[in-house]
């Protein structure tokens, strides 16, 4: 019979004692099909909701808790969608595309961040569910492509360019959560620094 050497026998109890803290981790969960759709959906929906609230000029504010000083209060769309961080890995997933979808907007435009979520939601909806129902997803994404396309080209026949002082103050007292005093001040300063003039606030 095979006997242990007694430094090794005397290292079993230590050996055992260790066990739980030296488990082998395992792969990630892996989710396919209509139960993953399902998930990612719902945290779509979750961020959505809350930024759907701050949208246009009478959207309501919404309050962030932090983990330091007190609450933040904002209408921002963008602020809100960042801040939103889901304890189910998959429904997070869901809301770090649309929070993708926000951040690229508020990158490129600077504003409508709202809209942009709102849309995305309805588009991930709407895709899921042909999607479910046994359409293309290539066949999808070429579609909403050319409805991007169709869009873009009709607001470029609807948008009106911002030339006088007042209506670059109405534009700006929209973005200022309708306080008129700072859509003028914003305005007697594009005034200033003209078109292409830059602005800096501290």
């Amino acid at each position: 019979m095979l006997r242990l050497p007694a430094v090794l026998r005397q290292a079993r109890p230590v050996s055992r004692a260790l066990a739980p803290h030296l488990t082998r981790a395992y792969a990630k969960d892996v989710k396919f099909g209509a139960d993953a759709r399902a998930l990612m959906l719902q945290g779509v929906d979750l961020l959505a909701d809350a930024v759907a609230v701050t949208m246009g000029p009478k959207g309501r504010t919404v309050i962030i808790e932090q983990s330091w000083g007190s609450p933040k209060v904002t209408k921002d769309g963008v602020t809100v969608a960042k801040s939103i961080d889901l304890k189910d890995k998959y429904k997070n997933i869901g809301a770090k595309l649309v929070q993708d979808v926000a951040n690229n907007t508020n990158e490129e435009a600077g504003d409508g961040t709202t809209t942009a979520t709102v849309l995305a939601r309805s588009i991930a909806k709407e895709g899921f569910e042909k999607i479910s129902k046994g359409a293309n997803p290539v066949e999808i994404r070429r579609g909403v492509m050319l409805a991007v396309d169709a869009v873009i080209a009709e607001l470029k026949k609807q948008s009106k360019p911002v030339t006088t002082p007042e209506e670059i103050a109405q534009v700006a007292t929209i973005s200022a959560n309708g306080d008129k005093e700072i859509g003028n001040i914003i305005s007697d300063a594009m005034k200033k620094v003209g078109r292409k003039g830059v602005i800096t606030v501290k």
